[in-house]
């Protein structure tokens, strides 16, 4: 029996995904702290989305970028709405996946 809306048959059952994005920031945002958007990209962290790891890292002449870590299960959308989550937070700038796979 299939409930609607229930991922209660095996065929439903999604694997898990893991992501790696560049989060830079914002170049247009006066007061932008890279430390700050860390700890915003952290406060996604939930039942759905498990960022395992935002840390700051150099890129050239004093410019920072933001390495994201997250696993999520392999639905349809779900990175999209974590992009656009990261890209609601004050001072996100472009947004690049570095690497995706299944686990």
């Amino acid at each position: 029996m299939r409930i609607p809306g229930s991922l209660n048959q095996i065929g439903d059952i999604m694997g898990m995904v893991a992501l790696t994005y560049k989060v830079m920031p914002d170049s247009d945002v006066d007061d932008v702290s890279a430390d700050e958007i860390v700890t915003q990209i952290m406060g996604l962290k939930d039942e759905t989305y498990d960022v395992q790891l935002c840390e700051t890292k150099p890129l050239a002449f004093g410019l920072k970028f933001i390495q994201v870590h997250v696993v999520m299960n392999d639905g349809s959308g779900l990175s999209d709405i974590f992009e656009e989550n990261m890209r609601a937070i004050r001072g996100t700038g472009e947004i690049e996946v570095l690497s995706m796979g299944l686990l």
